[in-house]
């Protein structure tokens, strides 16, 4: 009987070393996962939008982070979300999903900020 309930529970807890964690979502893009130790800079948002396009612009900040971890972070995740990466550049990638892109910039690294903008490809 133990051992029935032991393999459940290691291939719960392994399934998690597969897959990347995240707390919470981008506030204004709810479906872009926001990573640990990421966090998003107050009153940095620009959005605008209708039925037909949107732009949205954030911007997001961490102390000891490089833009390389994130990279990944989003190169990992965003897949499962159904964005296809279209551009992967040092410091830039440029996702597509369904008629709108997203674009995920460096500006800043010490400390780090990273530019997210979602716009509806015309």
């Amino acid at each position: 009987m133990k051992r029935f309930l032991f393999i459940p529970l290691v291939l719960f807890l392994a399934a998690g070393m597969f897959y990347p964690t995240y707390a919470a979502f981008v506030e204004g893009l709810e479906d872009i996962p926001l990573p640990d130790g990421l966090s998003q800079i107050e009153n940095g948002n620009l959005s605008f939008g209708n039925e037909e396009i949107r732009l949205i612009e954030v911007y997001l900040t961490a102390e000891s982070l490089a833009f390389e971890k994130i990279s990944r972070f989003y190169l990992d995740t965003l897949p499962q979300m159904g964005w296809q990466l279209k551009l992967l550049q040092e410091d830039r990638l440029l996702f597509e999903r369904e008629g709108e892109t997203l674009e995920i910039n460096n500006e800043s690294a010490s400390p780090l900020v990273i530019r997210l903008t979602v716009k509806s490809k015309l």
